[in-house]
């Protein structure tokens, strides 16, 4: 056990040091200038995955240390706003759901000037893909998170022939490996699963490239402090007002 536990945390660390030095290199740039050119235009960053990718949404939306003008878009919105019912949300047919994107949109709240940040370790699902494009035709830009690896080994499923890679304006790879489990046990059995972790990553690291920006620019940067810190409370809903009906918390 001990000797496999530390297998794992050389696959996470040997990637989570890539993706360090391709922050450092650069790499993730293009992003940062997408964030905060949308957060100085007025506009909030909505994040979107589905299944576990749905934990990059929460890295990214509504967390201590994160940025406010964030919103989470998840597919359980059609239900808490929208009229579809609680056992729609039974099994991944939704998330393999194109259709399911005009539904989603009308239950979100969104402003021309946000931009899109969505991630998906396959990046083939009908309701990823169909959000992308979907965001695109409005004028708003894209950012992809994704493993390419996993991404090019299996066939696109939206009626669009299009991969989550193909429509995003800029896309960043989780690294993830296909299958995304990182370690094979006995003969054949895949474990040690990468892509949330990865993502995480490059969820903070994004989160960080907007802060120096700001920093750097004389912004004071609009970031939530923990609420079960002294005046938390107070602080987060200040900064909240200024984005009040723009964006969500609940769900």
């Amino acid at each position: 056990m001990i000797s496999t536990v530390a297998d794992f945390h050389r696959e996470v660390a040997g990637r989570l040091d890539t993706l360090a030095q391709r922050a450092a290199d650069g790499t993730f740039d293009p992003a940062v200038d997408l964030l905060v050119n949308a957060l100085e235009a007025g506009g909030v960053i909505q994040a979107f995955g589905t299944g576990h990718s749905e934990a990059f949404a929460m890295e990214i939306a509504g967390r201590a240390g994160g940025l406010i003008p964030t919103t989470r878009i998840a597919l359980r919105d059609v239900v808490l706003h929208g009229e579809r019912s609680v056992a729609d949300l039974e099994g991944a047919t939704m998330e393999r759901d194109p259709d399911i994107v005009a539904e989603l949109l009308a239950a979100s709240p969104l402003h021309p000037e946000d931009v899109f940040v969505i991630a998906s370790n396959s990046g083939v699902n009908g309701s990823i893909v169909g959000l992308a494009l979907a965001v695109k035709e409005r004028g708003h830009k894209v950012i992809a998170v994704t493993s390419l690896e996993h991404t090019m080994a299996v066939p696109p499923k939206h009626p669009s022939g299009q991969r989550l890679a193909d429509v995003a304006d800029v896309v960043l790879d989780n690294l993830a490996p296909f299958g995304d489990a990182t370690l094979t046990l006995g003969e054949k059995y895949g474990a040690g699963a990468v892509s949330s972790l990865t993502a995480a990553f490059i969820a903070q690291a994004l989160t960080l490239g907007v802060t120096e920006r700001m920093l750097a620019a004389g912004s004071v940067p609009p970031l939530y402090i923990s609420a079960n810190s002294p005046g938390g409370d107070e602080h987060n809903h200040a900064l909240e007002e200024r984005y009040r009906g723009r964006i969500r918390r609940s769900g």
